[in-house]
């Protein structure tokens, strides 16, 4: 399943996950389901079930569509579904993808446009919105901002997830933003560096074969080991759950790693970029 996601980048309220779970065990107990009858067929326990009711849990993505014949097909829950990941400050074609971005066990991420949302810095991010056509208000731009430093929170409140990320030496010689923004980037980038679940390489300019070439794309495995796509372009995203999809996606990343700097030569890279500057 290759889903197109188009829509404007105007920030759209947040919505409870307490209230989904509320109509979730609402449907539940008058089908006359308890949740270890329900989790068993939808393929969920009957703690994941709770979590879910509880709001405690983001429901995978086809949670509705496994439930719906359930719980008497009524729509209702396709409906509520829509709206659980409208979060202030994401883009509406990014609210499905960050919606998994924050349960997933493994977030691979290649970035040939600009610096990741995750690895930027406060300075950085705001010269891409200062310089977003069409303008931004103030209001838009603090949203976008607060919305980022929280996505941010997971890199270190999540360390059993693993992170990696390939970006394009050029990112960084561009100077995005000026000079200091451009020096405090790098040491941004080199702190995040040092976490034990997180790795950066780099893709050199001067590079033979490149797997990439046909753009940015995100990677991720959920707790239930299973694996989604996400590709994005101009005021648009392509959320990919198609397995044969994904898994092209996948030899190009590894492929990628292969291509890219090792660990230790992305660092010496960055501290030399550094220093020249």
């Amino acid at each position: 399943m290759v889903d197109s996601m188009v829509g404007g980048g105007e920030p759209e309220a947040s919505d409870s996950l307490r209230t989904f779970g509320a109509v979730v065990q609402a449907l539940r107990e008058h089908a006359g389901l308890s949740r270890e009858e329900f989790g068993d067929l939808v393929g969920l326990s009957k703690h994941t079930v709770a979590s879910v009711e509880l709001g405690r849990r983001m429901p995978d993505p086809d949670f509705a569509d496994r439930s719906e014949p359930v719980l008497g097909n009524t729509g209702a829950l396709r409906r509520a579904a829509r709206y659980l990941a409208r979060q202030p400050g994401l883009a509406a074609w990014f609210r499905r993808w960050a919606q998994l971005e924050a349960m997933a066990m493994t977030l691979y991420t290649y970035e040939c446009r600009l610096i990741p949302g995750l690895l930027q810095t406060e300075a950085y991010a705001r010269t891409l919105f200062t310089n977003q056509l069409p303008p931004l208000s103030d209001e838009q731009i603090e949203a976008q901002w607060v919305a980022r430093a929280e996505r941010q929170r997971l890199l270190r409140e999540r360390p059993n997830t693993a992170f990696a990320f390939i970006l394009e030496e050029h990112l960084f010689r561009r100077r995005t933003g000026g000079v200091e923004v451009t020096r405090e980037l790098i040491d941004h980038v080199l702190e995040i560096a040092d976490l034990r679940n997180v790795e950066i390489q780099i893709m050199p300019t001067e590079q033979d074969t490149h797997a990439g070439l046909d753009g940015p794309m995100q990677l991720l495995e959920t707790a239930e080991n299973k694996w989604f796509a996400y590709c994005e372009g101009q005021e648009s995203g392509q959320f990919i759950a198609d397995r044969k999809v994904v898994s092209m996606l996948q030899m190009r990343y590894a492929r990628m790693r292969s291509q890219a700097l090792t660990l230790k030569d992305s660092m010496s890279l960055l501290q030399r970029m550094r220093g020249d500057l």
